[in-house]
């Protein structure tokens, strides 16, 4: 297994990934604007998106990293928004592999924190998590428009 930064031939397995997770699925409708945001996310320095490989070379896990600027903060906060690896890659150290990548990243850029969301259902995801040092730090809402 193999942890590195996405590519831009990688848009397809990531966004299959991101359907797995629960994501909007890409449809032919919008599957170029799709494009262009990933495209213009893996160029931005403000983003590190993370893709796990197999052995195989098969893409089966991915990570959204993101470093944005919160007030009384003088360093950015690294925010995974997404994490996921495929059903058939996990309980291997995948989901680790990438958080290492991640604290690693976020640690380089001076952050003052690490960051993470992830639904109720993931109960699997929550122990990884919590196993690596992360604590539940509370939850979030949302409203769908339009």
């Amino acid at each position: 297994m193999r942890v590195r930064d996405a590519e831009p031939q990688d848009f397809d397995a990531v966004t299959e990934l991101l359907e797995l997770l629960g994501r909007a699925e890409v449809t032919d409708a919008t599957r170029d604007r799709c494009r262009e945001i990933y495209a213009a996310q893996i160029s931005d320095p403000a983003v590190k998106h993370l893709v796990a490989e197999n052995d195989d070379g098969e893409v089966v896990a991915f990570c959204s990293l993101h470093f944005r600027n919160r007030l009384n903060h003088a360093t950015a906060q690294a925010w995974i928004p997404d994490l996921i690896v495929r059903e058939s890659a996990r309980r291997q150290g995948v989901a680790r592999a990438l958080l290492v990548e991640a604290e690693r990243a976020a640690l380089e850029r001076n952050c003052w924190d690490l960051t993470l969301e992830s639904g109720y259902q993931r109960t699997e995801a929550h122990m990884v998590y919590s196993n690596f040092g992360m604590r539940d730090a509370g939850k979030y809402f949302r409203k769908l428009l339009g």
